[in-house]
């Protein structure tokens, strides 16, 4: 089965085609970084209107560099939440349009599943398993198992680690996007340098909190008048270099250590971790470091699974084909919802379900490829 993946929930526009859930044969991802650099963050209309111009080349681009014909695609899957409401509307209008003028089923899919299936297109996802879904918009920890969907163990109670990294960065100078700004500032910078909280560390708890370690950095930056002088004025008693790292320090330890508490409580023997933060090189040190230690398998997808891409939309979308429909207008988008409960669910039948009807004649009202 051929699955066309299209993702819009951010700032990235992203299509990918996947065959039968596990193999890439194109994934095109468009970032928008040099349109929101000069504000130092996501802009919400920018965004949806810089989607809107690409979106059509960039699914173009994924089918022809698959080497297929839209006529031989069986399904389109679609991000329709969480994300920017904007952003995602552009991806599944498109998505809508294509299955209403091609005759395929659509199946609309949700954003953090997504990032749960990233393992499935790196050779397979070991389970049982704990993993963290790590990003500038979740930190959420999930058990997951082949028998029962996915469960929440823990997830943040305000500010996502991704976006603790990305407002550090904004605070520093260090420019858009925030986390790998983040990451190389703090290469040969003192992690001991600023002694920074671990909130909640202190509490029996799997969930995070990242608003208080942003707010203490802050704190300490106002407390030394960094905020009061001109950029080539700032003098500070210790380096940028050594804020950020002990910044993505105090980040990685929070993260660890409930990571390390969740397989503990579960007694499952792999941790996965994906998500956009999972490319930060501390990070994979120190669970591969923890996995040595405390004897579990670690697992991350490779780094260019673990931003957002459509390939993950797509496997997730032959993972619940059996949701898709031909009939599928009455699809909207979402901003924020709990996850769904059929993550894990595999239709019996569901692949039979998904004769074409009359794809390559529909395809003509499209325009074909």
């Amino acid at each position: 089965m051929l699955i066309l993946g299209i993702e819009t929930s951010c700032d990235d526009t992203a299509a990918a085609v996947v065959q039968d859930g596990s193999r890439v044969l194109s994934s095109v991802v468009q970032n928008q970084d040099d349109l929101h650099s000069p504000f130092g963050g996501i802009v919400p209309e920018m965004a949806s209107r810089r989607h809107l111009e690409v979106i059509d080349s960039v699914v173009r681009r994924a089918i022809e560099s698959a080497t297929i014909s839209l006529e031989e695609l069986d399904l389109i899957s679609v991000t329709a939440g969480p994300g920017l409401v904007g952003s995602l509307l552009v991806g599944l209008s498109y998505a809508k349009g294509l299955s209403y003028a091609t005759g395929l089923p659509l199946v609309p899919v949700d954003h953090i599943q997504g990032h749960l299936m990233t393992l499935d297109l790196a050779g397979g996802t070991p389970l049982p398993a704990v993993s963290l879904v790590s990003s500038g918009g979740h930190t959420t920890l999930y058990h997951l198992s082949a028998e029962a969907p996915p469960r929440v163990l823990g997830t943040t109670l305000d500010d996502a680690a991704g976006e603790a990294l990305d407002k550090a960065a904004k605070m520093l100078g260090l420019g858009y996007p925030g986390g790998p700004a983040m990451e190389k500032a703090a290469l040969g910078g003192n992690a001991s340098a600023l002694e920074l909280p671990r909130p909640l560390s202190g509490k029996d708890t799997l969930d995070f909190s990242f608003s208080g370690l942003k707010t203490s950095l802050f704190t300490w930056l106002k407390r030394e008048g960094y905020f009061d002088s001109t950029t080539e004025g700032r003098r500070l008693p210790l380096s940028i270099a050594d804020l950020a790292a002990s910044f993505q320090q105090a980040v990685v330890d929070t993260l660890i250590k409930r990571c390390l508490l969740a397989l503990k409580r579960t007694g499952t023997p792999n941790l996965l971790i994906v998500g956009g933060v999972a490319r930060n090189a501390l990070l994979r040190e120190r669970a591969a470091a923890t996995a040595v230690e405390e004897g579990f398998q670690v697992h991350f997808p490779p780094p260019e699974l673990c931003t957002d891409n459509a390939a993950m939309i797509a496997a997730l979308g032959y993972r619940q084909r059996e949701r898709a429909a031909v009939d599928s207008l009455d699809i909207n988008a979402y901003s924020t919802k709990a996850l769904r409960s059929d993550f894990l669910t595999l239709s019996k039948t569901g692949a039979a379900k998904f004769a074409k009807k009359s794809a390559k004649n529909s395809a003509k009202i499209y325009g074909g490829y």
